[in-house]
């Protein structure tokens, strides 16, 4: 339950810091109630949608649920993971919410302001809280899938990280520049990795050893893995002569 609890609430953080980048920049030239509209009606939807979704979960048999959502989590994790190596290896530009508050502030800028009601504040706020929050909802699905134990605590960390970022862009007022964005899309790939290797094996009948102790084993296995990748991937982009550095990252994959 208390890895349950950091991969939820890491992979909330990320989501959270990149909604929070958008929403400030519509609050802040746009105005707030459109914007806090937004965001807020979004969160209702999402919230909803656990409430429905999980419980149903609980009436289809485990195997069958670990297997689908331990292969959807997996590549899930298994896509963060490849950017974050590709990140860390220089291959890819790191994520930067300084200049996506500028970039999407520029773009606010020149739409024609609306008298009174604000849609399309309310609409960016709520299309962006809705495209990230919808992740966040899937990993607190698929992490809470095992039961409603599981369920309530992975709901947990998720709200602990929106309560968290929330509460800091409320007393900054700007874009969290300063967190280490590719660092948490490092170790949350690794956690969902781990944990959807672990699911699927469960539900092909898989017997792991040390049962839930394998997944500590796998997530070392895996952050193992992306530690010898980064580097190599840096060496290969350098010997490789393409053109750009997206030929080189789709040689690499």
């Amino acid at each position: 339950m208390g890895t349950t609890l950091a991969a939820a609430f890491l992979a909330s953080l990320v989501e959270c810091v990149e909604a929070l980048t958008v929403v400030l920049a519509v609050g802040s030239v746009r105005g707030w109630p459109g914007a806090l509209a937004g965001a807020a009606t979004a969160l209702g939807v999402l919230a909803a949608i656990v409430a429905a979704v999980g419980p149903a979960l609980t009436r289809i048999p485990l195997h069958m649920v670990q297997l689908v959502v331990g292969a959807m989590i997996l590549l899930f994790g298994m896509r963060w993971l490849r950017k974050a190596i590709l990140r860390a290896a220089g291959l890819i530009a790191l994520h930067d919410e300084a200049a996506a508050f500028a970039k999407e502030t520029a773009v606010l800028r020149g739409a024609s302001v609306a008298r009174g009601w604000d849609r399309l504040a309310f609409a960016a706020a709520f299309n962006i809280t809705m495209l990230e929050g919808t992740e966040v909802v899937f990993i607190v699905i698929a992490l809470g899938a095992g039961g409603r134990e599981l369920m309530a605590t992975a709901s947990l960390g998720a709200i602990a990280a929106l309560l968290a970022i929330v509460a800091l862009g409320f007393a900054l007022h700007r874009p969290l520049a300063r967190v280490p964005e590719n660092t948490l899309k490092f170790v949350v790939g690794v956690l969902l990795s781990a944990f959807g290797t672990f699911w699927v094996g469960e539900g092909a009948g898989i017997a792991w050893p040390g049962d839930d102790l394998a997944i500590p084993a796998l997530m070392a296995a895996y952050l193992a893995i992306a530690l010898c990748l980064a580097p190599a991937c840096r060496r290969v982009a350098r010997a490789v002569p393409l053109a750009t550095e997206e030929d080189k990252t789709d040689a690499l994959a």
